[in-house]
């Protein structure tokens, strides 16, 4: 990695993390905490895809202001079943409602990733895979909440797919990465353009 610029992931997020670990990346971590409530609202009628951009630029640009001379990456994913969107689950009773509203049904993850510094976004990239839940039983509900414990609850959709998550699925669409909430390989391809990677 180059020695003039650093790498920040201005993201809480231990999925994020891992992957970017996984990669062989070298960055720091600095949570943006910006309270999403109004972009989400003001963003709505554009739609999640929009959101999840305006998101990942607002979160980068939180933690830009800190380090303007370092590479700040921002993400953010959205669920929307049919124009209902879904924030993380809050708790078990919370959790519940969101698997009911899902079960038998697709959705879409609308997730974003962005690259900024100095205040300029200098790169951007979304992707939309599509997410349809089995139609299982009430009683599989609670056994899945029972099992699956605390990966229930800080997620969107009451899932992780790389975990317990993966038994409420009939059928995914898209990439892999994206459905763990970074798009991974264009960000890796981005980062060797720019010769922070070895190509």
């Amino acid at each position: 990695m180059s020695v003039e610029e650093s790498l920040i992931l201005a993201s809480a997020s231990p999925a994020r993390a891992a992957l970017l670990r996984g990669a062989g990346l070298n960055f720091e971590i600095r949570p943006s905490n910006v309270d999403e409530t109004e972009l989400k609202i003001d963003k709505k009628p554009e739609g999640a895809e929009a959101a999840a951009l305006a998101l990942a630029e607002l979160k980068a640009g939180h933690i830009v202001a800190e380090a303007p001379d370092d590479l700040v990456i921002g993400a953010d994913q959205l669920l929307d079943c049919h124009g209902e969107w879904l924030d993380k689950a809050r708790d078990r009773e919370d959790a519940r409602r969101q698997l009911q509203i899902l079960r038998g049904r697709d959705h879409c993850l609308a997730t974003a990733v962005c690259i900024m510094q100095g205040g300029v976004v200098l790169w951007r990239y979304h992707g939309s895979p599509q997410l349809k839940m089995r139609d299982f039983s009430d009683e599989f509900v609670e056994y899945y909440l029972d099992s699956a414990g605390e990966e229930a609850f800080g997620c969107v959709g009451a899932y992780r797919l790389e975990g317990l998550g993966a038994q409420l699925f009939e059928e995914i669409k898209g990439d892999y990465f994206t459905i763990l909430g970074l798009p991974l390989l264009p960000l890796l391809n981005y980062l060797r353009g720019r010769g922070m990677l070895e190509s």
